[in-house]
């Protein structure tokens, strides 16, 4: 049976998110654009929708990995363009509970919130999938390739390494 279900990630650029979550087994598209939610989060923050298999890749290891590629303690003045959030389509308390549980593997507070999915507006198309466009922009050698890296190192067994460049996989041509 080929389950999915989805979630809504942001936290920094959505370029940046959206070639982390391409590159994860069991994530069968991602979306990238801008979510926003209810109340005084109604505006738009960029965001991905990540669609995923449950029987590939948990809920969990989604959140674990999305807290742990972007700044998820850090408080900064362009946090309404980026929120540091979850979006849930459903089991906000599941997900609210999961985002409690990995406090104790951060020094810092967590700033990172569980919101309610309200609306979603895709990025142009110029932008979508960029870093599969553009891997030798230097935008994203910088931010987007120490986030595979970390990737690669710390959650090995959930990286599809056809999305990773072989420089960073130390795979040779």
């Amino acid at each position: 049976m080929d389950r999915k279900t989805k979630i809504a990630l942001g936290g920094g650029c959505h370029w940046c998110t959206e070639a982390v979550f391409q590159s994860l087994i069991g994530v069968s598209e991602v979306e990238q654009g801008f979510v926003a939610s209810i109340e005084e989060n109604k505006s738009f923050s960029e965001a991905i929708i990540v669609h995923y298999n449950p029987d590939e890749i948990s809920l969990q290891t989604l959140i674990e990995i999305h807290l742990h590629t972007h700044k998820s303690t850090s408080t900064h003045s362009m946090r309404s363009k980026y929120r540091s959030a979850i979006y849930y389509f459903l089991d906000e308390q599941k997900v609210k509970i999961i985002l409690n549980n990995f406090q104790i593997e951060f020094n810092n507070k967590l700033i990172t919130k569980a919101y309610p999915f309200s609306e979603f507006k895709a990025s142009r198309e110029a932008i979508q999938n960029y870093y599969q466009k553009n891997p030798e922009k230097p935008f994203c050698e910088r931010y987007i390739n120490p986030k595979l890296k970390l990737l690669i190192d710390n959650f090995s067994q959930q990286v599809n390494l056809e999305y990773i460049p072989n420089n960073l996989t130390n795979k040779t041509a």
